[in-house]
């Protein structure tokens, strides 16, 4: 249970507004402050966090994940043949 202290003119607006759409006061005000906090929900997942940044700095390169093994072969090669 909650109580909540709000202002005169804040009250006479909840309940003009709550008439129009033939709710309670505190459907509307449950409803505003689900709505509210889905809104500022602060707990992100790591991806969620990193979304952003993902291949910003990439090289460019799609298949250096496939084709890693025969890269490396050719730098030790032409480190070693120079």
């Amino acid at each position: 249970m909650l109580a909540l202290r709000i202002p005169f003119k804040l009250e006479k607006r909840l309940e003009e507004f709550s008439f129009e759409l033939k709710k309670t006061k505190s459907e509307v005000l449950r409803s505003a402050l689900e709505e509210y906090l889905e809104k500022h929900n602060t707990s992100k997942s790591a991806f969620e966090l990193g979304e952003e940044f993902f291949g910003k700095y990439g090289s460019g390169v799609s298949d250096n994940s496939i084709n890693y093994k025969k890269k490396l072969k050719e730098k030790l090669n032409a480190k070693h043949s120079s």
